[in-house]
């Protein structure tokens, strides 16, 4: 069998799914515009719809952590928080950014049907993730040490200590989860990850329960809860992908997964940097409030609105993931216009979301900001700062769908030169100017950061997409596709 694929293999439809350059010019000169746009969006929400389900399922169980260690006392509840929010959300949102890698590659070798690379990559993807958590391991056994840097009271920083070493079986099972989600979305097995998903937090909920509620293990059953429920989920989503959910995808385990491993850190680290950064951004925003006047006010009404924040967000971040597999499929296919067909539709329609998001908030902030405080200071300061959030909410419905596509794309070490750019040479700074030197408070920083970093890293996306060749991006995806797969890689049909 040839290696490279032919022009007729790259016509024909993908697995289970349709979607090849002639469908794609078919459809352009004889169905309407609305009918194009009405299966473009079939094809986006079997994406969107399970990776919004199953990014709240996730981000649901830190939450329920933290929940159970609030009944144990004040001091358990801020060293859970403090061991989720900083230690596990940096490592987190590092491996998450690095596996997006295989969004791009794996995105791209599935539209070009070479099917068995993607369970090679995945590999490879393991294989790099596993030694950077290795790394990462100071993070942990130090972690007394850096929160009382940053400035955390000693008690609180001894006890998230100690619930950070419990959860390094957290940390080790990113680096399997995460590639595992990509490997199955990519070939639009999203359903299966939902359903994953969705067992891993009922089972959640029942241990915690019984853990910390009725054997009273303390923080260190919420540790061990969260630890069971996520290696529930690696063992889910690879049992369903080695025993016959992913027959073409995955053969079983290669020695090709050690070759090409420098190239895979490079992309994988380029990946990591750019989400990373964004991921972060709105966190320094909490910690560049901490010596403002106001102190216990101001940091609840900011937590306030970034959990609101953080539960939209999960929209915006499904149509991350759906426009990067829609991109990177049609790229792998050499199909540019359905690519650049689908960045439309998925930018329109989650910036229609983002509107509806944006006016829900204005209208019913104060109601929602009851749900977590009833303290009348507490309320009038997230009156004030919902302005900003409705700001962040409609920026946000944009910009990680941009971020989407360049994953899709392959443009992640652009990217993340735009994001150090905008987010730390730009909008950190110009927060701090406008909270300090001009004495705006966190209404200054906030407004700095949204205007100075996001808006401008989001038109930058804009613009960068709007002058892409996307039949140049095509070809360059074809050639990419070659080049990771390497000349000894098996066919795709073989």
């Amino acid at each position: 069998m040839e290696i490279n694929a032919t022009v007729e293999e790259r016509k024909a439809p993908l697995l289970g799914y349709t979607s090849s350059a002639v469908a794609f010019e078919d459809e352009e000169g004889q169905l309407a515009l609305s009918e194009r746009v009405w299966n473009e969006s079939k094809k986006l929400w079997h994406i969107v719809g399970p990776s919004i389900f199953s990014r709240i399922a996730t981000f649901s169980m830190f939450t329920i952590t933290q929940a159970f260690a609030g009944h144990l006392g004040d001091l358990e509840f801020a060293a859970v928080s403090i061991a989720t929010n900083v230690i596990i959300a940096f490592n987190l949102g590092l491996m998450l950014g690095m596996a997006s890698a295989l969004e791009t590659i794996c995105g791209q070798a599935f539209g070009a049907k070479k099917y068995y690379m993607l369970g090679v990559y995945m590999q490879r993807s393991w294989i790099v993730l596993s030694g950077c958590c290795v790394l990462l391991l100071p993070m942990y056994v130090f972690a007394s040490p850096i929160l009382k840097l940053l400035g955390q009271p000693p008690d609180v920083a001894e006890l998230s200590s100690t619930v950070a070493l419990w959860m390094i079986p957290i940390h080790f099972s990113f680096a399997f989860q995460f590639p595992l989600q990509r490997f199955l979305q990519s070939q639009l097995k999203t359903g299966a990850i939902a359903w994953v998903s969705l067992v891993a937090l009922v089972e959640h909920v029942v241990v915690s329960w019984l853990f910390v509620h009725r054997l009273k293990l303390g923080v260190f059953g919420a540790a061990l809860t969260l630890c069971l429920s996520w290696w529930v989920l690696v063992l889910g989503l690879f049992g369903y992908t080695v025993c016959g959910g992913c027959p073409q995808t995955w053969t079983g385990f290669s020695i090709e997964a050690f070759s090409g491993l420098w190239e895979f850190v490079k992309l994988s680290a380029a990946s990591g940097v750019m989400l990373c950064l964004e991921n972060w951004y709105y966190r320094m925003l909490i910690l560049m409030n901490g010596n403002l006047t106001n102190a216990k006010i101001v940091p609840d009404a900011l937590t306030i609105c970034m959990t609101i924040n953080g539960w939209e967000m999960m929209i915006p971040l499904g149509f991350f993931a759906g426009a990067g597999v829609r991109v990177a499929n049609e790229l792998g296919a050499g199909n540019g216009k359905a690519a650049e067909f689908a960045t439309t539709v998925s930018v329109v329609t989650s910036v229609v979301i983002g509107v509806f998001s944006s006016l829900l908030i204005m209208i019913f902030h104060n109601e929602v900001a009851l749900l977590f405080s009833s303290r009348k200071p507490v309320l009038e300061a997230v009156h004030k700062l919902s302005l900003l959030l409705e700001f962040t909410i409609l920026l946000n419905s944009v910009q990680p769908v941009l971020s989407g596509v360049a994953v899709g794309s392959g443009w992640q070490s652009y990217v993340a030169y735009v994001n150090i750019g905008c987010y730390y040479v730009i909008g950190v700074p110009l927060g701090f100017v406008m909270g300090w030197v001009f004495h705006q408070g966190v209404m200054g920083i906030w407004a700095g950061m949204i205007f100075g970093g996001t808006a401008i890293q989001t038109m930058i996306l804009i613009i960068m997409t709007f002058r892409c060749d996307w039949e140049k991006e095509a070809a360059k995806a074809i050639r990419h596709v070659e080049k990771w797969g390497g000349m000894n890689s098996r066919n795709s049909e073989c």
